[in-house]
C-alpha cells in the first residue's frame, strides 16, 4: 500500500500542452544568477509591466509542439457562410460611452504567435475575430462578434425567430439591423427565444423587441423552465462580492493588449451598454416540449443544472438544425466559475449532452449554439457531441477517483488532467473553464473545502498567519531575495507562495509588491485559460496602480430589480443588515401588497432579519400595505418609504419607527473593496445608495 504522497508522486503532472506550470517543465534548469527582474517593456500599457522572461517563452515554445496546430478545421468552420462584414468597428452606448471596441483586437490578427499569450489562446483568440452575418444554413443566421455572445435568427412563417440577444441593448440594436440590410426581408421579430439564464443571453433583449408587442401578443418570448427565478436569485445575495471578483475572471478594467486581456474564450469581451429583461410570455415546463414558434416546428430540451441552472437544448427537426444552447460549445466550460457561482453538476451536464446526441444528434445536419460557430455534417456534429459528453464525464469522474485515493482539493489541480485524447482535441480544451479550477470544483461539490487536515479546518486569516511565517523566514531582506532567485529561475508559483506571506504581513510596501506583481505577471502570461489569465494579470495590475477605475458592464437595471421576487428582496435586505447594528432591536412587522394578494410575516431578534410569505405577526408592531409596484419603486430607490406614506400610496398601522431602525442597521457595499490588501489609493467611504435598494450582482455568471 502506498501512502498518498507516494501516490501523488506517481500521477504524471499536467503536459507542457496545458503548461499552467511553468516550473514542472523548468525545476531541472539551473539557476540564473540573483541579478534583477525582467526589465520594464518599452510601450507596454504601464511603466512597471515586464517582458516574457526567457522561462515563459520556453513553457510557451514546448506548449506550441505538443498542440494539433496541423488541425485547421475550426477555421475552415468558423470562415464558413459569410455574408456581411460589419463596416462599424465601434458600438456606442445610448448614454454616450463606447459600449463595443472591436478595433481594440485588431493586435490578434497582426501576428500568429506571441511572446506574451499562450499560443492555444491565441488560437481561440483569432477564432473569435467573427465579426459580421453568417449563413447557418438557408433560414437560419447568427450575427458574430458583436458581444461576449451571438445573436442567431431562424426564418418563421410571419417574421423572425431571435435566439439569445446578446448583453446589452445596443450591440443587439446594431446585430438587428446588420441583418436586417442583408436578409431581413423587411420582416419584424414575431418570437424570441432565451436559452438560460445568464445575461449574455437575454441583456439586449430591448435592443429588438418592443415590451409593448410582446403585451399585445405581437412578440412571443419562450424561456426554459424556472428562467425567472434564477436569472434574478444566482446573482442577489453575494451580487456585490461576486462583481468584484468579475474583474478578475474577465479582465474587466485590464487593458486590451497582448500583454493584458486577449480574449474571454467564449468570444471577445462583455459589452458595456444598457441591460434590460423582458419577461417571458412562454416557459418550457416539460423535460421534453414540442410546439411551434412562428410556424416553425421546434422540440425543446429543458437541461437544469448543467451550464446554468435553468437552460435548454433546442431541435429544429424540419431544417435538421440542432441548437446546444451553452452546453456545447468550442471549450471546456465552467464547472466552478472563478467569479463565483453554485458548483455545477458535471455528471449531469454529461448526460444531458448524451441524450441530446442520441435524441437529435445523429439525425441533425447541423448544430449551432450561443457561442463560437456552427459545425457542419452529421458525423461532425456527433463527433462533437461525443468529445463534450467525455470531457464533462471524465472531469467529473477521474477528479472523484483520484479523491477517493486520498487527493485532496489542496492537491487535485496539480493531478487531475484530462484524458490525452480530449488533450489533442481542440473543441475540449480549457477557454473557459480550466482543469485546474474545474478539477478543484468537482471535489468541493462533493466534499466542500476542508481537505482532512485538522490544521486547515480553522485556519489563521492570512494577515494573522503572514507575520508568523516572515519572522521565522528572516524577515523581508531573506525573502525577497530567496523571491527574487526563484523568480529569476523561472519558478514562479514557489515565488509567489513566500512572497504572498510578506505582502500580507506589510501591503503597504510596494517594493513587495511590485515583484509580487512581476510573478503574477509571468504566471499569466502561460495561462491557456483566460479566466486564469485575467486573474494573475489583474492581481498585478492592481499591486502596482492600485484598484482601476473605468467604465464597467452596466448589467444591473430597473427591469432586473424588478424581476426580483419580493421574498428574494427581503432575503436581500437581511444580508444587507450589518447585525451588529442589530444588537438589542427587536420588532415585528407585517409587509401587505394587495396587487398581488401577497403577504408577510417580518421579525427582528436576535440581530437577524427573518421573513416568511403567506403568514402575518399577530400584534404586529408594525402593518405596511402598499402595492408591489410601489414596491418597486423602493427596490430601485426612486423613493423612500417615507414619501409613500407622505403621498397615501402606502399604509402604516402601528409604530412606523420601525422602518427608521431598520434603515439604519443597512450598508451600502463597496463594489470596489479590496482584493488584495493595500490597494485602495484612498479610503474610499461606502457607495451611496438607499436603505432598501435592492443592488443586484452582474446577472453574467457563464
Amino acid at each position: 500500500m502506498t501512502t498518498r504522497r507516494q501516490f501523488i508522486k506517481t500521477v504524471p503532472a499536467a503536459g507542457a500542452a496545458f503548461a499552467v506550470a511553468g516550473h514542472l517543465v523548468l525545476d531541472e534548469q539551473p539557476a540564473i544568477a540573483q541579478t534583477a527582474t525582467t526589465p520594464p517593456l518599452d510601450g507596454h500599457f504601464h511603466h512597471k509591466c515586464k517582458a516574457p522572461s526567457e522561462h515563459t517563452i520556453r513553457v510557451l515554445a514546448e506548449a506550441r509542439e505538443g498542440l494539433p496546430f496541423s488541425d485547421t478545421k475550426d477555421f475552415d468552420e468558423q470562415a464558413r457562410g459569410l455574408i456581411a462584414e460589419m463596416p462599424e468597428r465601434k458600438i456606442m452606448a445610448d448614454a454616450g460611452h463606447v459600449a463595443w471596441d472591436k478595433s481594440a483586437f485588431d493586435f490578434i490578427d497582426e501576428a500568429d504567435e506571441f511572446d506574451s499569450i499562450h499560443p492555444s489562446l491565441t488560437r481561440i483568440a483569432q477564432l473569435n475575430q467573427n465579426y459580421g452575418l453568417y449563413e447557418v444554413i438557408p433560414g437560419i443566421y447568427q450575427v458574430r462578434g458583436f458581444d461576449l455572445s451571438d445573436i442567431s435568427f431562424v426564418r418563421g412563417k410571419t417574421g423572425w425567430i431571435a435566439i439569445d440577444p446578446l448583453v446589452s441593448a445596443e450591440c443587439a440594436r446594431a446585430a438587428w439591423e446588420l441583418f436586417s440590410e442583408h436578409r431581413g426581408e423587411g420582416l419584424p421579430i414575431t418570437a424570441v427565444i432565451y436559452s438560460h439564464s445568464h445575461g449574455d443571453h437575454w441583456g439586449g433583449v430591448r435592443g429588438i423587441i418592443d415590451e409593448d408587442d410582446v403585451r399585445a401578443g405581437k412578440v412571443e418570448v419562450i424561456a426554459p423552465r424556472a428562467f425567472m427565478e434564477h436569472t434574478i436569485s444566482e446573482n442577489v445575495f453575494a451580487g456585490n462580492a461576486m462583481n468584484r471578483r468579475l474583474f478578475y475572471q474577465y479582465g474587466i478594467l485590464l487593458p486590451v493588449a497582448q500583454h493584458g486581456f486577449v480574449n474571454q474564450g467564449l468570444g471577445k469581451r462583455v459589452s458595456a451598454g444598457s441591460v434590460g429583461l423582458i419577461p417571458p410570455t412562454k416557459i418550457v415546463e416539460d423535460d421534453i416540449e414540442e410546439f411551434d414558434v412562428d410556424g416553425v416546428r421546434m422540440i425543446f430540451q429543458n437541461t437544469p443544472n448543467t451550464e446554468a441552472p435553468s437552460e435548454m437544448n433546442t431541435y429544429i427537426p424540419d431544417m435538421k438544425a440542432l441548437w446546444m444552447a451553452e452546453n456545447v460549445t468550442a471549450t471546456l466550460h465552467n464547472i466552478y466559475t472563478l467569479r463565483g457561482a453554485p458548483v455545477r453538476d458535471a455528471l449531469r451536464w454529461s448526460k444531458y449532452i448524451s441524450r441530446a446526441l442520441y435524441l437529435y444528434g445523429q439525425d441533425a445536419d447541423v448544430m449551432f449554439a450561443s457561442h463560437h460557430w456552427p459545425r457542419w455534417g452529421n458525423d461532425r456534429v456527433q463527433e462533437v457531441l461525443k468529445a463534450q459528453r467525455d470531457l464533462y464525464a471524465h472531469m467529473n469522474n477521474h477528479s472523484l477517483h483520484l479523491a477517493n485515493q486520498g487527493v485532496t482539493i489542496n492537491q487535485i489541480h496539480n493531478v487531475y488532467e484530462p484524458s490525452k485524447g480530449l488533450q489533442q482535441t481542440w473543441h475540449t480544451r480549457g477557454y473557459h473553464g480550466s482543469p485546474q479550477h474545474n478539477s478543484r470544483g468537482v471535489v468541493q461539490r462533493f466534499l466542500g473545502f476542508w481537505d482532512c487536515n485538522p490544521a486547515t479546518l480553522i485556519p489563521l486569516s492570512p494577515e494573522d498567519s503572514a507575520p508568523l511565517y516572515v519572522e521565522m523566514m528572516g524577515g523581508k531582506e531573506p525573502i525577497m531575495a530567496k523571491g527574487l532567485e526563484l523568480h529569476n529561475a523561472g519558478k514562479y508559483f514557489e515565488a509567489s507562495e513566500i512572497l504572498n506571506k510578506l505582502f500580507f504581513a506589510d501591503p503597504s510596501d510596494q517594493e513587495v509588491k511590485d515583484l509580487l506583481a512581476d510573478v503574477y505577471e509571468q504566471i499569466g502570461y502561460q495561462q491557456e485559460n483566460p479566466g486564469l489569465r485575467n486573474s494573475f494579470l489583474s492581481g498585478a495590475y492592481e499591486l502596482r496602480t492600485g484598484i482601476p477605475q473605468g467604465d464597467t458592464p452596466s448589467t444591473t437595471g430597473p427591469d432586473v430589480i424588478r424581476a426580483m421576487s419580493t421574498e428574494l428582496f427581503l432575503d436581500f435586505l437581511a444580508i444587507k443588515m450589518d447585525t451588529r447594528k442589530a444588537e438589542g432591536l427587536e420588532f415585528t412587522m407585517n409587509l401587505v401588497t394587495p396587487d398581488n394578494g401577497q403577504k408577510f410575516a417580518i421579525e427582528l431578534s436576535k440581530a437577524t432579519l427573518t421573513n416568511v410569505e403567506g403568514f402575518e405577526v399577530p400584534n404586529a408592531d408594525l402593518t405596511l400595505t402598499l402595492n408591489r409596484s410601489d414596491l418597486e419603486l423602493v427596490m430601485v430607490g426612486e423613493t423612500e418609504f417615507e414619501k409613500l406614506l407622505a403621498d397615501g400610496r402606502a399604509k402604516a398601522e402601528g409604530d412606523v419607527s420601525v422602518l427608521a431602525k431598520l434603515a439604519a442597521t443597512m450598508v451600502e457595499f463597496d463594489p470596489l473593496f479590496e482584493v488584495l490588501p493595500g490597494t485602495k489609493n484612498q479610503q474610499v467611504k461606502a457607495a451611496e445608495g438607499k436603505a432598501y435598494e435592492a443592488v443586484t450582482g452582474s446577472p453574467i455568471a457563464e
